[in-house]
């Protein structure tokens, strides 16, 4: 039996702004992940705010708000089997200087904020993540 999921992967602004995007894309595809949909956009901090509710009274809401609002990002929906923790994996830890060598957050995070990725950390919250960016 198939274990094809989805999840929502954010390039961060840092990634946008130093041209990653191409390379944070390929990375998906070598790891056996499909894009399925993808899209450039720019959130006001009230978006942002909306996107990371989960966060709300987390110490770092309002830090997170501000810099997921500060420039273009990209969204996609990727696919693939177990495509939840798959994603997670490819990522590494929040904090680049503790991600393994060879995840994406290693290769390209600059600090803990501005690690370079998201992904969605449950299946119940890649689908909340991924109507939130592609309600039809």
């Amino acid at each position: 039996m198939s274990n094809l999921e989805q999840t929502l992967s954010i390039i961060k602004p840092d990634a946008v702004e130093r041209d990653l995007s191409d390379q944070i894309k390929n990375e998906f595809k070598k790891n056996g992940f499909n894009i399925l949909k993808e899209k450039k956009v720019k959130l006001d901090k009230v978006d942002a705010e909306k996107f990371y509710q989960v966060h709300q009274s987390k110490p770092f809401f309002n830090d997170l708000c501000e810099y997921l609002s500060s420039g273009t990002i990209i969204v996609m929906i990727l696919e693939k089997e177990n495509a939840v923790l798959e994603n997670r994996r490819i990522m590494g830890a929040t904090d680049p200087q503790k991600a393994e060598d060879g995840t994406l957050r290693k290769k390209f995070g600059i600090s803990i904020d501005k690690n370079s990725v998201h992904g969605s950390d449950s299946i119940e919250n890649a689908k909340i993540e991924i109507d939130f960016f592609f309600k039809d």
